[in-house]
């Protein structure tokens, strides 16, 4: 990207995140005409990064065709997340690439500017008119409700702003909690928020527009009126389409083109050391959206919606050499002795060992493959005892199916851990596996007879319900006795076997069995 040569002249892009609810593409687009008022000397232009249409480089097409030869993406998001920091910058290069002849220059998101806290605090004050009740601040409680990222930065700043309203405005009390992703959820939070004895609770949702989470916030202030009659909860409104909204990223923009596009790089878990996140520094930066790019105008806007994975999928393609391979293990057994829904991974087991006798002593409890596949396709989180594997799933299956892998073995506070509890690191990768995570992983075990054992002490003493377990380490000291007490173990869906043999091949060999198996399944998919 070029530096600007005339800062005055560039066109502008709002980029959306999209949504699959109408109400929330026309309060985005009404902003967008806002945006235009505001700044006629821009060609102001819009699109979308997931669902809705015209897409992002539908709109920077739409500004070179208005003559800019400059043009500021700005992401039309409140705080800097996986959009923000990933997808949005991952179409604004790829975009660089085809034009290379335009400067592009990418803005930051709306974060806590100033006129947003004078907006939140137009809406708070507009629902408290709406109350036939006088009550003072600080017998108010405010509950601020977040969108929930996997980014703590972002989360983080929901609680600074919820410390800025409180103390600004002099509610006595501030409860934050989230739509999805971080915790505690928005049921949890107005549960515990209508326990802290307040007379009246204030619940504003700090989202730019309407749609799907919106409403389902609403809903569950409904709820809790109904269960809490004597309480009174009012509803603020997010904040919409307003002219505040429209200068932030007019302002924005204006920051892009002179290089003083500013993210909050101290505490981004991408290029620093954050406790708990350590992994995702140098993350490379890519897509996670593309499934969903422009997805209502592919179904129809007002068709049956697929599950946003499921689109576009081909058929696991192996190279020649390994359907060859796969051609001689089909011909070297009698495989109909077998459940159709364990061959895939079956076979790929010969195929890692070298050995069809590998089949002979593998256990599956009832459904544990079917079980695996559904955890996949949902969790979309696998959790591995050893880097090995980790690095032996296969990567392009991995990204396809948007799947994340997490291993903790060598993160500096498993090390804290196994120090201090006297335990293995795997044992304590486990055990982090477990307080991090809960019940949505599959954990693969492919090296630690000890982390076996910590994942069914989990389950038996602490109800732990992790969708399937796979323990296949190799070794010859505990090595059969965690395996056999894994196979009895009957809380959860698990896959192992008897003896010595195994190993980190191994247990990356079935999940690379079960995303195959997925990914042909979703490509078999056709929408109702």
């Amino acid at each position: 990207m070029t530096q600007a040569k005339d800062p005055a002249q560039f066109g502008i892009v709002v980029a959306g995140h999209g949504s699959r609810d109408p109400d929330g593409v026309r309060e985005f687009e009404a902003l967008v005409e806002v945006i235009r008022a505001r700044a006629p000397q821009h060609a102001v232009s819009h699109g979308y990064l997931e669902f809705a249409s015209p897409t992002i480089a539908e709109a920077v097409k739409a500004s070179l065709a208005a003559g800019v030869r400059q043009i500021a993406v700005v992401p039309g998001v409140l705080l800097g997340a996986r959009h923000a920091k990933n997808d949005m910058p991952s179409e604004v290069l790829a975009l660089a690439r085809e034009y290379p002849e335009i400067d592009f220059h990418f803005g930051a998101p709306l974060n806590l500017h100033p006129q947003l806290l004078q907006l939140a605090q137009e809406r708070i004050v507009a629902a408290e008119a709406l109350s036939p009740h006088t009550v003072r601040r600080d017998d108010s409680c405010l509950v601020l409700v977040g969108r929930g990222t996997t980014d703590p930065d972002a989360n983080g700043e929901i609680a600074k702003l919820a410390r800025m309203l409180e103390e600004g405005m002099g509610f006595g009390g501030v409860h934050v909690c989230f739509s999805g992703t971080a915790k505690p959820l928005v049921d949890d939070g107005l549960r515990a928020a209508a326990r802290l004895g307040f007379k009246r609770l204030v619940v504003l949702p700090f989202f730019l527009f309407d749609g799907v989470l919106v409403k389902r916030i609403y809903a569950a202030v409904d709820a809790l009126r109904q269960r809490e009659p004597e309480l009174e909860v009012l509803k603020a409104a997010y904040l919409g389409v307003h002219p505040f909204v429209a200068d932030v990223l007019i302002d924005r923009a204006r920051e892009a083109v002179e290089g003083r596009a500013a993210m909050n790089c101290t505490l981004c878990k991408y290029r620093v050391q954050i406790v708990g996140f350590e992994q995702q520094v140098g993350e490379p930066q890519q897509a996670h959206h593309l499934q969903v790019r422009g997805l209502l105008e592919k179904v129809g806007a007002t068709a049956a919606i697929p599950t946003p994975a499921k689109p576009g999928f081909t058929p696991y393609e192996p190279h020649p050499i390994e359907a060859e391979s796969f051609r001689i293990i089909a011909a070297g057994l009698d495989w109909s002795v077998f459940p159709a829904a364990h061959l895939t991974a079956l076979q790929r087991l010969v195929h890692t060992s070298g050995d069809f006798n590998a089949v002979d002593d593998i256990y599956f409890s009832p459904g544990a493959i079917e079980t695996g596949i559904r955890a996949l396709l949902r969790c979309k989180r696998v959790v591995a005892d050893v880097t090995m594997v980790q690095t032996g799933l296969k990567r392009a299956l991995l990204e396809q199916l948007g799947i994340e892998t997490w291993c903790g073995v060598h993160d500096r506070e498993t090390f804290l851990m196994a120090q201090a509890q006297g335990i293995t690191r795997s044992a304590a990768g486990i055990r982090r596996a477990w307080e991090k995570f809960g019940n949505d992983i599959i954990l693969a075990i492919g090296d630690a007879p000890t982390a076996i054992a910590e994942a069914t002490r989990l389950i038996r003493e602490h109800g732990w319900r992790p969708q399937l377990v796979i323990g296949l380490p190799v070794g010859f000291v505990g090595t059969r006795e965690s395996k056999d007490d894994l196979r009895r173990c009957m809380q959860v869906p698990r896959i192992t076997n008897s003896g010595t043999r195994g190993g980190s091949p191994w247990a990356a060999t079935v999940v690379n069995a079960m995303m195959i198996d997925a990914l042909n399944q979703l490509a078999a998919y056709e929408p109702g």
